[in-house]
């Protein structure tokens, strides 16, 4: 073992493993899957098949890996796997309540199971309901929930024995828009409101930009890249403007794109922004002499600027870049197999 690798399991990781491995005879779900994770949100994105799963049930002491070793809050996955479920809360991807019994009556029976006592059991059942907005619904048969009910109840019985850590599998599955807003609302929230970390999956991207500190991203069961949100999201040299038309101009973005064309600045792209407001227009920051350029000429043009504004990248964007240019993503995988996934990491 690298002395980098002694301190994987330290205090301040609550997921590590080191070369794991999980074959079945005809597919490697995990294959030398080396990433510690820290506290916070942490994402773990990858295509159905991917290994995502595969991982979670390892890390509960569930399944066993065929090779290589995980910890998760410093224990054992091998040999600790009752004492992990005891501190980690785990909701499942697919749907498996009980349709004839109460949100109540299933959130307490588990609670139940992880030790609490019939009266600790209740109270808290009754404040994590509250917590995932179902209160006041709390009585109703589970049979007759919705979708997203039903995945608030599956988060509830995965919170309401006060867990160090979550896994959750696939939370946003089958809901609409709006479910699926405030349900990542309230996986950011399990971490600002009450210090617990969590593990997320997700085949989507941009859930995980929106909520997560880090992500994980794996793909046939091999690492792919691990880092903070923000390394995937930094700033870019592109800024992005949004003009108004007018009479003078019935094109404004064509009128300022030859302006700066003419002022040597580089554009990157135009197209049609909201309807209504104007166009948007793509062009690369030299400096901040560039923000000048633009303000005269959008003055002078006499239009008016809607906004200005640098982009950044979002993260489906930086593996489109990476599947573009294999030998440079070779390389990325090689380093980022060894980063750690922590804070102000």
């Amino acid at each position: 073992m690298s002395v980098a690798r002694v301190t994987t399991f330290d205090a301040v990781t609550v997921i590590a493993t080191e070369s794991l491995s999980k074959r079945f005879p005809r597919v490697t779900a995990l294959d030398r899957l080396s990433v510690d994770i820290g506290p916070g949100v942490t994402g773990l994105v990858g295509a159905n098949g991917a290994g995502k799963s595969t991982l979670i049930k390892i890390l509960l002491g569930l399944s066993p890996a065929t090779e290589g070793r995980a910890h998760v809050l410093g224990l054992d996955v091998a040999t600790q796997g009752a004492a992990i479920r005891e501190r980690v809360g785990y909701m499942p991807e697919h749907d498996c309540l009980p349709p004839d019994v109460s949100a109540t009556e299933f959130v307490v029976h588990m609670a139940r199971m992880s030790g609490l006592p019939p009266t600790a059991a209740r109270e808290r059942t009754a404040d994590t309901l509250r917590h995932v907005g179902l209160y006041e619904e709390r009585y109703r048969p589970i049979g007759g929930y919705s979708t997203g009910m039903k995945q608030r109840v599956k988060l509830a019985q995965a919170l309401v024995h006060d867990p160090q850590l979550v896994f959750l599998d696939e939370p946003t599955n089958g809901l609409d828009p709006v479910g699926r807003d405030e349900m990542l609302g309230l996986i950011r929230r399990i971490h600002t409101d009450f210090g617990i970390s969590v593990l997320v999956t997700s085949h989507l991207l941009g859930e995980l930009e929106r909520t997560c500190d880090h992500v994980v991203v794996v793909d046939g069961g091999k690492l792919l890249r691990s880092s903070s949100t923000t390394d995937f999201t930094q700033t870019t040299a592109t800024v992005a403007i949004e003009v108004t038309d007018t009479d003078a101009h019935p094109d404004g973005t064509r009128a300022v794109r030859d302006a700066l064309l003419a002022r040597g600045v580089e554009i990157v792209e135009s197209g049609a922004g909201l309807p209504g407001a104007g166009h948007i227009l793509l062009l690369t920051a030299q400096g901040e002499e560039t923000y000048d350029v633009v303000r005269d000429v959008v003055a002078d043009l006499g239009l008016g600027l809607v906004r200005m504004e640098q982009r950044r990248h979002h993260i489906s964007e930086v593996f489109t870049d990476a599947d573009s240019a294999p030998d440079s993503r070779a390389t990325d995988s090689d380093t980022t197999r060894k980063e750690a996934v922590g804070h102000g990491g």
